[in-house]
């Protein structure tokens, strides 16, 4: 797992504070995350992003206590724990966990079945598919 904090940039209004105090990114692909990580650090998204490289580690960090992240980015196709088993996880969550993060599924994956399998799930706010952009990001309102 790694954190990383920002500039205090928003991606609505360079002037104001970051929309969110915490982001945890949940994929694979490392890749993918120094990707968004930048993207993220570049706008003022979040003041703190966390990298989690499995779903196993995101639910490890979930279960730490540690600051808790408003928004999970959650790529599905990933060894070991998926997403939707990331999902199932979360579950089994204190209220607490359940609550305070929205998911938002970022996949490069175009299967309607795994679009509609996300939507139906109680944590999961919108399914986006990769790349993420800074369109993207400044249209999130979880």
């Amino acid at each position: 797992m790694k954190t990383s904090s920002k500039s205090n940039q928003n991606v609505n209004d360079p002037s104001s504070a970051p929309r969110y105090e915490c982001i945890m990114l949940v994929d694979d692909n490392s890749m993918d995350n120094f990707i968004n990580n930048r993207l993220i650090e570049s706008c003022g998204f979040a003041s703190e992003i966390i990298i989690c490289q499995s779903g196993e580690e995101g639910i490890q960090y979930l279960s730490s206590g540690k600051n808790l992240p408003q928004v999970i980015f959650l790529d599905i196709n990933m060894p070991g724990m998926n997403g939707f088993d990331f999902l199932n996880a979360m579950a089994d969550m204190p209220e607490i966990v359940q609550h305070h993060c929205r998911v938002i599924m970022l996949s490069t994956s175009e299967s309607f079945k795994d679009l509609n399998r996300a939507n139906k799930n109680k944590f999961v706010r919108k399914f986006l598919n990769k790349p993420l952009t800074l369109e993207v990001l400044a249209a999130i309102k979880v």
